[in-house]
């Protein structure tokens, strides 16, 4: 499989669990992905799990930490490869997003921070030292994109455009409402759908991973068996065939398995 090596500014580069129970949650990924894992550890920043595709030595896909406060909800957090941390940060300030971490070094590897947007959708930033993020990108068993679910779209265009230069293009992936890509110079970073009425209303804005599965069915019911709750049931639309789950601590994701023909 083809590794990355390299990642422009605004794209997605790494994907990071915060869980309640780490051994439950590298149980189910290991299994239900068939990703192994090894353990970084520093005493100044506490064991941290790093899952890999292929074998231990395989390429990286996405990390695992314990959740620094019990009171948050789990969840997978999207970072965004960008050049400079702080003036990053100072452009999601200025656009009325809210700093949850402050600019710091991610031990030897780079510099990190954490934010939300207006609408509280959580993601952070990284200014990479050399180590990019993740080394296998939309391949089975690796994540394939990213998405962000809002309530407010137009807010949502202004403030990722004024972050990252993100250029919104409407699809029309679903009956019910447009789908928004995000795109920098004509390449797709991510999308955006609109939480309507048959979302929760309890439910934040919020990002979420997608990971490429070979069969999104057996997926699913793997899943179940290993004690994720459905939250969407696979579903048939142009780009392919989805589900969203939310994994046995609660941190929610999707799997598809892509219609390699679609083109859009």
């Amino acid at each position: 499989m083809p590794e990355m090596t390299e990642y422009r500014p605004g794209e997605p580069c790494w994907l990071d669990l915060a869980s309640p129970d780490g051994a439950v949650s590298k149980r189910f990924y290991r299994e239900l992905f068939g990703w192994s894992s090894y353990t970084l550890t520093q005493d100044a920043y506490g064991d941290y799990e790093v899952f890999t595709l292929g074998g231990p030595d395989g390429p990286t896909t996405a990390g695992l930490q314990m959740l620094a406060d019990p009171d948050q909800p789990p969840t997978w957090t999207v970072f965004f490869r960008v050049d400079d941390v702080e003036e990053t940060g100072s452009r999601v300030l200025a656009a009325g997003g809210q700093e949850v971490m402050p600019p710091m070094q991610g031990m030897h590897l780079g510099r990190v921070a954490m934010y939300t947007d207006p609408e509280g959708a959580d993601f952070a930033l990284w200014q990479p030292f050399g180590r990019e993020g993740m080394e296998v990108l939309r391949e089975p068993g690796a994540m394939c994109w990213v998405e962000l679910a809002s309530r407010d779209i137009e807010g949502a265009r202004r403030f990722y455009g004024e972050v990252f230069g993100w250029r919104p293009v409407d699809y029309e992936y679903y009956r019910s409402a447009p789908y928004t890509n995000w795109e920098i110079h004509g390449d797709h970073v991510g999308g955006m759908v609109f939480m309507d009425e048959r979302w929760p209303p309890h439910w934040v804005a919020h990002w979420i991973p997608y990971f490429w599965v070979t069969d999104c069915d057996a997926t699913v019911w793997r899943a179940a068996d290993l004690g994720a709750r459905v939250t969407i049931p696979p579903t048939d639309i142009k780009p392919g065939r989805l589900a969203t789950l939310a994994d046995p601590t609660d941190a929610r994701f999707a799997v598809i398995t892509p219609d390699l023909t679609f083109e859009g």
